[in-house]
C-alpha cells in the first residue's frame, strides 16, 4: 500500500512572515507623520524643514533600493532580509536621540529658490535618523517580492503579494492607535523606541522559521511540486547591464516613479491634512486614520484577488493585471474632491478609497516583475523600480512642502494624486503592451 500524499501549506506561513515584516516596516516609517504637529510645535520647524526630513528618508531609501535588490539576489533573502530589518530598527530607535546633538547639521535641497541648505539641531537629528531608517527599509520589498517568486507559482503570486502588502496597511492602521497612547503617557521618544524594538523580535522569528522551499523540512514533496509547477527557469545570475535595455524594466520603474509618491503623501501628510482642514489633534485623529488604513487593507487583498481570479478564469496575465490596475486607477480619481470636503467623514471616505486603490494597484504592479522577469532577476528589478519610486517620493516631498508653505491648501496636491495612476497605466501599456517576458 502506497503511503498517503501529504500536502502542506507552509508557503502561507512564509507569506505571514512577510505580512508582519511589512506591518513593522510601516509602523516605523509612519511614526513621524503621526507626531508631525507635536514635533513642529516643540522644535519649531516649518513645512519646508519637515519636507527636508521626509526628503532625507526618500533619498536614503532610493540609495538603499539601488543595492537592496542586488544584495537579496546575491546572499539570499534569509540573511539579507534579517540584515535590512536590523538596520531599519536601529534607525527607528535613533529618532529618540534627535535632540541630543544640538551641533548637528545636514545639507538638504530647496526648490524655491533652488539651493543646498543646512538643517540644524533636532531637525538634522531627525533627518539623520530618517537616513538610517530609509537605508534599512529599502530591503523590505525587494526581499518580499523575491521570496514570493521563490515560494509561489505565478498563479498565486498576485494574491500572496496582496496579502503581504496588506501588512503595510495594518502597520499604518496600528500606528495612530499605538503612537498617541505611548506619547501621551511616556513622551514622543518612547514612541520611536517601542516601535523600533518590534523589528528585532521579527528577526528572531524569521531566522528560526525561514529556509528555501527546497531545503525546508516542513514543505512536503506535493507542496514543493506545486511551488515549482511553472516552467523551469535558468539560475544564471543576470547583471544589471542586461536589464536596463528592456522596456519591461522601464514600464515597472516608471509605474513606481509616478505612483509611489502618492502613497508617501498619504503616510506623511494625511495627519497634517486632518489637523489643518478638520482641526484634529493627537487625541482625536486616531479613528479617522484607522478607518483609512483599514479600508486600504481591503484594497490590497482585493486588488491582488481581482487579477488572480481573472487568471483562474482563463484571462491572460496581460489582460488580468491591467484590468485590475485600471479599476484601481479609476478608484483614485475622486480624491480630487477631498480637500474641499467640509465634512470630516466625507474627506476620510475619499482618502480611504484612494488609499485602498493604491494598495490594489501596488499589489499588481509588484507582480509585473515576476510576470516579465526570471526569478533570479526579480530582486534587482524590484530594487531598481523601488529606487525610481523613492526618487519620485523625494520630489513629491519638496513639492508638497513648497505648496503648503505658500498656499496652505491641499487642493493642488490631491489633483496630482487623482491623475497619477491613469497616466502611469498608459505609460506601462505603451512600454509593455502584452507583458511579454524580457529576453535577458
Amino acid at each position: 500500500m502506497n503511503a498517503p500524499i501529504i500536502t502542506t501549506r507552509y508557503r502561507w506561513v512564509i507569506c505571514a512572515l512577510l505580512f508582519f515584516a511589512a506591518a513593522i516596516n510601516y509602523i516605523d516609517r509612519q511614526v513621524i507623520g503621526i507626531l508631525k504637529p507635536a514635533l513642529q510645535e516643540q522644535f519649531h520647524f516649518d513645512e519646508r524643514a519637515y519636507a527636508a526630513i521626509v526628503f532625507s528618508f526618500q533619498a536614503a531609501y532610493a540609495i538603499g533600493l539601488l543595492a537592496a535588490g542586488r544584495v537579496m539576489d546575491h546572499i539570499g533573502v534569509r540573511w539579507g532580509f534579517a540584515l535590512a530589518v536590523i538596520i531599519w530598527s536601529f534607525g527607528a530607535m535613533a529618532h529618540a536621540l534627535a535632540d541630543w546633538f544640538p551641533w548637528l547639521s545636514l545639507p538638504t535641497v530647496s526648490i524655491d529658490p533652488p539651493a543646498i541648505v543646512l538643517l540644524g539641531g533636532a531637525t538634522a537629528g531627525f533627518a539623520i535618523a530618517r537616513l538610517v531608517l530609509g537605508l534599512g527599509e529599502a530591503g523590505n520589498f525587494p526581499a518580499s517580492i523575491k521570496t514570493v517568486a521563490e515560494w509561489f507559482p505565478k498563479k498565486e503570486r498576485a494574491l500572496a503579494t496582496g496579502i503581504f502588502n496588506s501588512g503595510t496597511n495594518i502597520g499604518a492602521l496600528l500606528t495612530p492607535v499605538l503612537v498617541p497612547w505611548i506619547t501621551l503617557r511616556w513622551g514622543w521618544q518612547w514612541a520611536f523606541i517601542a516601535t523600533g524594538l518590534l523589528g528585532f523580535a521579527w528577526v528572531v522569528w524569521w531566522l528560526m522559521s525561514y529556509r528555501s522551499p527546497e531545503l525546508h523540512p516542513r514543505v512536503s514533496a506535493a507542496e514543493l511540486a506545486h511551488i515549482q509547477s511553472d516552467p523551469p527557469e535558468s539560475s544564471v545570475r543576470i547583471p544589471w547591464r542586461r536589464l536596463f535595455p528592456h522596456r519591461q524594466l522601464w514600464a515597472f520603474a516608471l509605474g513606481k516613479f509616478m505612483t509611489d509618491p502618492i502613497w508617501w503623501l498619504y503616510l506623511f501628510w494625511v495627519p497634517d491634512f486632518l489637523k489643518r482642514n478638520h482641526g484634529l489633534d493627537l487625541k482625536t485623529m486616531g479613528l479617522p486614520l484607522v478607518v483609512i488604513y483599514l479600508v486600504a487593507d481591503v484594497g490590497s487583498i482585493g486588488g491582488g484577488w481581482i487579477s488572480s481570479h481573472l487568471l483562474k478564469r482563463g484571462w491572460t496575465p496581460n489582460s488580468a493585471r491591467k484590468t485590475a490596475m485600471l479599476v484601481c486607477a479609476l478608484a483614485v480619481v475622486p480624491i480630487i474632491f477631498a480637500a474641499k470636503a467640509s465634512n470630516l467623514w466625507v474627506a476620510v471616505g475619499l482618502v480611504s478609497l484612494a488609499a485602498a486603490a493604491h494598495q490594489g494597484w501596488s499589489a499588481n504592479l509588484f507582480t509585473l516583475t515576476s510576470d516579465m522577469f526570471p526569478k533570479q532577476a526579480v530582486g534587482s528589478v524590484t530594487g531598481i523600480g523601488g529606487m525610481a519610486g523613492s526618487i519620485g517620493g523625494m520630489l513629491i516631498a519638496l513639492v508638497v512642502g513648497e505648496i503648503l508653505q505658500k498656499t496652505g491648501s491641499y487642493v493642488p496636491i490631491f489633483l496630482i494624486a487623482g491623475s497619477a495612476y491613469l497616466a502611469a497605466l498608459l505609460v506601462i501599456h505603451i512600454l509593455a503592451p502584452r507583458l511579454e517576458p524580457a529576453r535577458v
